[in-house]
């Protein structure tokens, strides 16, 4: 048996009809027209469901389970577990014994046959050790193939974001300014940093923050604090002004900091420092009045760009931590990060948003959005890139990331258009 050859790559010729038709038999011989394949699984339970056979004269409805050994059914203990009831056929590489529901009643089997050259072709892929699988077949696609398939990945993406906000509104009682107020501070993470600032947002109370909107030292006050940077002693005369502010708020709203160690500054450029990114959040907490608004109803991106536009108060223009003094420099927040702030907060907002207040014009316009931004500029991107596949914007970068971190990494080329196309060429 070749080494690639697996239950999952069994599903796939199962589920793209790849078999053998012209002698589709069960393994007493009986002769069997498949009407309708049914649909794949992706949970406990029958590798498919409502699928529909003939056997004979008699037209069979219910589910397939797929073995690469027929004994593999008992061996799994299928017959003692009732969601098997259902099984209207055995779809099987071997069919090494006959096996039985739980009245007794015998399951047909079908040795299921295909091309010995798909399952060369998936054990290629499977020991690829390019960048990704298909590296060295992607740039040579049907263009038109390979979009079609990544606005696929894009609805998947947004979707898997929007999910993680409706737990935040679940958690929050559908409070959709908490909601946001949360995926804002984590944007500001960027990735590295994400987590701290989820958990700076989760413990720092938005009415806090609204309180004192019209003092930027206040709320710097407030999130340093909140973030541990005011526990030990200060080391310039600002801190020391910022941990005495926050001790009276800390005691005021019964404030607890989260642990100062969970920020990362290792391989971080200093404008990237989560001390700049807190002082940039600070500044920008308090001109944000009035935004959701505003994001709702803006229809350009340059006009969301501007929201964005802002710098950290003065004492960072030549500090990227307290007490390392530098040479003066405007803290501002770049048309980079803008964008990214846009990508990674104001789209998956708009979308689900759109969904929950059955507004489809906002979760239309979270798509439009990434096809007017420029592609993002990292090393996913640029990997693609190489392969020869043309990121013409925000859509396709984000496509793309999503395909490499759902899909690629892992080797999920069976669940994957283009690896199927790979597989399955004529």
């Amino acid at each position: 048996m070749n080494v690639f050859m697996n239950e999952n790559f069994l599903q796939f010729i199962w589920r793209f009809g790849l078999f053998n038709k012209d002698s589709v038999k069960t393994a007493d011989n009986q002769s069997i027209a498949v009407l309708n394949l049914g649909i794949l699984n992706r949970d406990s339970g029958p590798d498919f469901f409502n699928a529909k056979i003939k056997i004979g004269k008699i037209i069979w409805a219910g589910n397939i389970e797929i073995h690469i050994n027929a004994s593999d059914w008992n061996r799994h203990k299928h017959s003692s577990d009732k969601s098997y009831e259902n099984v209207i056929l055995h779809v099987v590489k071997n069919a090494d014994c006959d096996i039985f529901r739980s009245d007794g009643s015998k399951i047909p089997a079908f040795e299921m046959q295909y091309d010995s050259i798909l399952e060369k072709r998936y054990g290629e892929l499977l020991d690829s050790k390019t960048w990704i699988a298909c590296q060295n077949y992607v740039g040579n696609m049907d263009a038109f193939k390979v979009r079609h398939f990544l606005n696929r990945m894009m609805v998947e993406r947004i979707e898997q974001r929007s999910s993680h906000i409706c737990k935040i509104l679940a958690d929050t009682k559908n409070d959709f300014k908490e909601v946001f107020y949360r995926l804002l501070f984590r944007s500001f993470g960027f990735g590295a940093n994400a987590l701290p600032f989820e958990l700076l947002a989760q413990t720092t109370p938005l009415a806090a923050i609204n309180k004192h909107r019209d003092s930027v030292f206040q709320i710097e006050a407030l999130l340093f604090g909140q973030a541990g940077f005011l526990n030990e002693s200060p080391v310039d005369d600002y801190q020391a002004q910022l941990q005495k502010e926050y001790k009276f708020l800390q005691s005021k709203f019964k404030l607890k900091p989260v642990e100062k160690h969970l920020w990362k500054f290792m391989r971080l450029r200093p404008a990237n420092f989560p001390t700049v990114r807190i002082a940039q959040l600070s500044k920008f907490l308090t001109q944000t009045d009035g935004l959701l608004a505003k994001i709702t109803t803006s229809e350009k991106p340059d006009e969301l760009k501007s929201f964005f536009e802002f710098s950290a108060s003065e004492y960072w223009d030549s500090h990227y931590n307290f007490g390392q003094q530098t040479g003066k420099r405007l803290k501002s927040f770049g048309k980079k990060s803008a964008e990214k702030i846009i990508i990674n907060l104001v789209v998956p907002y708009l979308f689900a948003y759109g969904k929950a207040k059955g507004e489809e014009r906002l979760s239309k316009k979270a798509f439009d959005l990434l096809e007017i931004i420029p592609s993002e500029k990292n090393s996913i991107i640029e990997g693609w890139e190489n392969a020869g596949v043309k990121v013409e914007n925000a859509f396709y970068s984000q496509s793309l990331i999503h395909l490499k971190e759902a899909y690629c990494n892992s080797r999920q080329c069976l669940q994957c258009a283009i690896g199927k196309n790979i597989i399955d060429k004529k």
